[in-house]
C-alpha cells in the first residue's frame, strides 16, 4: 500500500511558477512510476508528466512542452513537479499517482493516487 499526499498548490498570476510535491509513504518508492496528472471543471483527467526509477521521464507535449519539469528525490520519497509561465488554462486539480513497474503510463491506470492540490492561475 502506498500513500500519497501532494502539496504546493495555489493561485498564482499568469506567468508565474508553482512548484508541486508529492510525498510518498512506505520504503519501495523505487519501485514505483510516479505521475502527474490534472482535471479541471468539466474536463476528463489528463496526463501531465510521468517520471520512473531509472531516469525515464513522459510529458504531455500538447499541454506542457517545455513549461513544465518533473522530478523525484528517491532517497525523501518525493516527486516534484516545477510549474513555469503557468496560464488560465492549467488552472485544474493536480493529482500525483504510483504505479509498480518502470513502464511510463499515460493513461489513469495507476495503482494509487493522492487527494489532489488545487492549481489557481489568474490572468
Amino acid at each position: 500500500q502506498v500513500q500519497l499526499v501532494e502539496s504546493g498548490g495555489g493561485l498564482v498570476q499568469a506567468g508565474g511558477s508553482l512548484r508541486l510535491s508529492c510525498a510518498a509513504s512506505g520504503r519501495t518508492f523505487n519501485t514505483y512510476t510516479m505521475g502527474w496528472f490534472r482535471q479541471a471543471p468539466g474536463r476528463e483527467r489528463e496526463f501531465v508528466a510521468a517520471a520512473n526509477y531509472i531516469g525515464d521521464t513522459a510529458y504531455n507535449t500538447d499541454s506542457v512542452k517545455g513549461r513544465f519539469a518533473i522530478s523525484r528525490d528517491n532517497a525523501k520519497n518525493t516527486v516534484f513537479l516545477q510549474m513555469n509561465s503557468l496560464q488560465p488554462e492549467d488552472t485544474a486539480v493536480y493529482y500525483c499517482a504510483a504505479h509498480l513497474g518502470v513502464n511510463i503510463i499515460t493513461r489513469d491506470q495507476y495503482d494509487y493516487w493522492g487527494q489532489g492540490t488545487q492549481v489557481t492561475v489568474s490572468s
